[in-house]
């Protein structure tokens, strides 16, 4: 008598229309959000309902789908990421001007140059935005349309994915920066600030 266990039934097979979204996916340089990938599938594809369905088919695999900022891509699994880090930490040590500044786009964008001033209380250099732009975290968001038309700045979906965040909805709230130890007596009006307007949605 035979002691062959018998094969195990292999994952469901995608539809074509999941699959013409992974393939999509899976050729894009940067992050799409569904109207852009319904432009290249057809208006006859539930882009969210083959979103729903990738999301879930690639759980708990070497690959995930991510949504941030409502824009889509696959990323390696956070707890593999590990494996593809190159020998040589690349880290990218920011100023405590650098950190406030980032930290009051995130919370108020779009703001602009002299509103992250206000906020601060004190002046920033125009080297700070710009180590924050080349880190790929904040974007000029356009112009204020007052006297003057400043420039206003805001997060990318690149600050996003580097902190872990599926929208500045997740940003933390001012209880957790405290329960973080990342609040000190000298925060205390950008706390009193935060409190008042909380992050605004996207």
């Amino acid at each position: 008598m035979s002691t062959e266990m018998p094969d195990e039934p292999g994952p469901e097979p995608l539809s074509d229309a999941v699959r013409a979204v992974e393939a999509v996916l899976f050729a894009a340089a940067e992050p799409l959000g569904a109207d852009e990938i319904g432009e290249h599938v057809g208006q006859g594809v539930d882009v969210k309902a083959a979103l729903a369905a990738l999301e879930a088919h690639y759980a708990g695999r070497g690959i995930n789908l991510v949504e941030r900022a409502k824009r889509w891509h696959f990323q390696t699994a956070p707890d593999l990421a590990n494996l593809l880090r190159r020998e040589r930490d690349e880290s990218r040590k920011l100023s405590r001007a650098a950190v406030e500044t980032l930290a009051i786009i995130a919370y108020h964008e779009p703001v602009s140059r002299a509103e992250i001033e206000a906020i601060r209380g004190v002046q920033i250099s125009k080297g700070t935005l710009d180590v924050l732009m080349e880190a790929g975290w904040v974007r000029p968001a356009g112009r204020r349309e007052v006297p003057g038309r400043p420039l206003t700045y805001a997060t990318t979906a690149d600050f996003l994915a580097h902190f872990g965040l599926a929208s500045r909805r997740d940003l933390p709230g001012i209880d957790d920066l405290k329960a973080a130890g990342l609040l000190d007596p000298i925060d205390a009006a950008m706390e009193q600030l935060v409190l008042e307007t909380g992050p605004e949605g996207e």
